[in-house]
């Protein structure tokens, strides 16, 4: 292995870094206000320094939750896919792949020689393609244990595994530890990448929804400080005489001037918990200003939750916004349709490469090559159905012939494993209503 290459390689991983972080924490919800002025942010203090919400989750999980993977066409690994936990993995490398921009797939063999898949973050490893034929020539996950820092690179001939003696190693300090043949004659790892262009090494789902979040949660911080004031109106008071008290420093001891004498301070007569006010002045007046509009806030609100539904295509009934609420499941569906139009785009774009995950499994359970086999991936459907909606429209293309029992029952939802024991419990029945003695057929 040539050394640029490891270092490009161990590069790319720190490269994004920041960007990471940054998706993280609006992930997270915890991302710092923004558009707020100095002195409204010292006003505040840290009282809604986590006041937010949490869009850009809600974002990435309502398409990761409408790509589920049942099946595969022309390659029989469903048993390989659920020991390895795939079924409850993939979902995950579509959430990464959905907030980071791309998550990994490596497959390769176990003690027992089974294939074993791992889904991995962006965060810990990087892939080289060949510009030309955008295959990949190289992957590399790093990772960090108690004591060392472990990096394995992934070529299409080898698989080298290094390790340096230090943890937070970045380029430098590694050393071989092992170097094992490849026999698939491809690189073992598989990149899912959620990009609608070419040259584009992946984007993330909220990418777009960050200064539009800002906003929405400078609003929401704005009408929280506006609700307290409209709770509690400020009053004012004319014809009372201020009080003097000694200035305090944080401790709680009188603040001294260059004299040694002790400062005061002019303060209100009336403590802000005081709910009756008393003046002796025969001349002095109470009132109270007008409490603030907080009609203007849901205004704000509602332009930017516009936008944020534009750009995102989330539906009003998953924003919250209760008063447009879909009264029937065709209304729901319609709702919904561009969410449904992202998740099957995202489907198509997520398929090819867990086809070739499926093509790494096959070659590393049965050897050969990996190009001698053609998988199809199956989704579920995308689009929110009842159970109801979707038996009633599957029964009627079987009942006009138009689908065969088996796709009928796969359109349902049922895995191959479940079709064959539908069919097999049929067959069985059938027999049992003809009064056939199934242990007669049996030599």
């Amino acid at each position: 292995m040539i050394a640029d290459l490891r270092t490009t390689l161990l590069q790319a991983i720190d490269e994004p870094v920041a960007r990471y972080e940054l998706l993280d924490r609006y992930y997270r919800g915890e991302q710092p206000l923004a558009f707020l002025a100095p002195e409204a942010a010292k006003a505040l203090g840290n009282r809604f320094g986590r006041m937010s919400s949490n869009i850009p989750r809600l974002a990435v999980t309502s398409i990761a939750e409408r790509l589920r993977i049942t099946g595969f066409t022309d390659v029989d690994i469903w048993a390989d896919w659920l020991r390895n936990d795939l079924d409850q993995l993939a979902p995950i490398a579509h959430r990464e792949a959905l907030l980071l921009g791309c998550s990994y797939v490596v497959v390769w063999a176990d003690a027992q020689g089974r294939p074993q898949v791992s889904i991995e973050s962006a965060r810990q490893m990087s892939m080289i393609v060949d510009p030309g034929t955008r295959r990949p020539v190289a992957a590399c996950k790093r990772w960090t244990t108690e004591t060392t820092t472990e990096a394995t690179i992934f070529e299409a001939d080898k698989i080298t595994r290094l390790r340096a003696n230090t943890t937070g190693a970045t380029t430098a300090g590694y050393e071989t530890v092992e170097v094992l043949d490849n026999p698939l004659g491809v690189v073992p790892v598989v990149r899912l990448t959620n990009s609608d262009r070419i040259l584009d090494g992946g984007v993330s789902e909220i990418a777009d929804l960050l200064p539009l979040v800002d906003g929405l949660n400078k609003v929401l911080a704005d009408m929280m400080v506006g609700s307290e004031y409209f709770a509690r109106p400020r009053r004012w008071a004319t014809g009372v005489e201020l009080v003097e008290e000694k200035k305090l420093d944080d401790d709680g001891n009188p603040v001294l001037d260059d004299d040694g004498e002790p400062i005061f301070e002019e303060v209100n007569p009336y403590p802000e918990e005081n709910r009756f006010l008393l003046a002796e002045e025969s001349e002095a007046k109470f009132g109270q200003l007008e409490g603030s509009d907080l009609a203007a806030y849901e205004s704000s609100v509602n332009i930017l939750m516009s936008q944020i539904m534009a750009v995102s295509a989330l539906p009003a009934h998953y924003t919250g916004i209760l008063q447009s609420a879909p009264s029937s499941a065709d209304a729901l569906r319609a709702a919904e349709a561009s969410l449904t139009a992202r998740a099957e785009a995202k489907q198509a774009l997520f398929g090819r490469s867990w086809e070739q995950v499926a093509r790494l499994i096959v070659a590393v359970r049965d050897g050969g090559s990996v190009e001698d086999v053609s998988p199809r991936v199956q989704w579920a459907d995308a689009a929110t159905r009842s159970v109801a909606q979707e038996a009633d429209a599957v029964t009627k293309l079987f009942a006009a012939g138009l689908l065969p029992a088996t796709y009928a029952l796969s359109r349902l939802g049922y895995s191959g494993d479940e079709i064959l024991d539908i069919r097999t419990a049929t067959r069985l029945e059938a027999l049992d209503k003809a009064g056939t003695d199934i242990t007669a057929l049996t030599p």
